[in-house]
């Protein structure tokens, strides 16, 4: 019956076994390639819990209009939050806080439940723009904030179903939503972002083609809303 031999093994100079290395370990007893995969781990994690936040500050900084020339509307800055205070009421003579609509991107007109021709303008505008976004549209939420009592034609709800039409305090209204030196807030279209900032006001007598793209710009650049 043959024999095999053991295996000899290496020896250093001095002829002392030498030992097989092992991967490195740190202190903790982890070993350090399980380490590395851990800390870019936290990093992708990191990345992409921000990535809504940078989108939202390219936004702001990118589309930012350059001498008038890259954004239509005019921007609104420091940013103006939906104040906590200011509250709106329904058909259904629930009142609750404007607030409560943040989350899409608001397109709001001011005007009283009269409703004349430029306030049926402005209305018809917004539903143009919004409709015209496409697979978007669901992201935009046109508003029509009422300044007074007066009762809204079934003519009007019926040609703007989908436009929230809301009464509030135009003291308080006006306080939130700047105009001009020759404008009042009626006479505008403002544009408000999901996080509920006050973001955008386009001028009187606005070219509803250059708002839609505005507003495609920013559903373009911004994942949130």
């Amino acid at each position: 019956m043959s024999t095999q031999t053991p295996p000899t093994p290496q020896t250093g100079r001095s002829g002392a076994p030498v030992r097989a290395s092992r991967p490195s370990t740190p202190a903790g007893g982890r070993p350090k390639g399980s380490w590395q995969r851990g800390r870019w781990t936290l990093l992708l994690i990191a990345i992409v819990c921000a990535a809504p936040i940078a989108l939202s500050y390219f936004t702001y900084y990118v589309i930012k209009p350059k001498g008038g020339t890259t954004s239509y509307g005019t921007l609104i800055e420091p940013q103006r939050p939906i104040p906590a205070g200011l509250m709106v009421t329904g058909d259904d003579g629930r009142s609750v806080p404007l607030a409560t609509l943040r989350g899409h991107w608001l397109m709001i007109s001011v005007d009283g439940g009269a409703c004349g021709e430029p306030c049926v303008t402005k209305l018809y505008f917004m539903r143009q723009v919004r409709a015209t976004q496409g697979a978007e549209r669901g992201r935009v939420v046109t508003v029509w904030l009422r300044t007074d009592d007066a009762p809204v034609s079934g003519v009007i709800k019926a040609a703007y179903p989908d436009t929230r039409m809301l009464r509030t305090d135009p003291a308080a209204l006006a306080q939130w939503l700047p105009a001009t030196d020759a404008t009042q807030d009626t006479d505008h279209i403002y544009l408000v972002d999901p996080n509920g900032n006050l973001m955008m006001r386009f001028p009187e007598h606005a070219d509803p083609s250059k708002i839609k793209s505005d507003i495609s710009k920013l559903l373009k650049w911004s994942s949130i809303g």
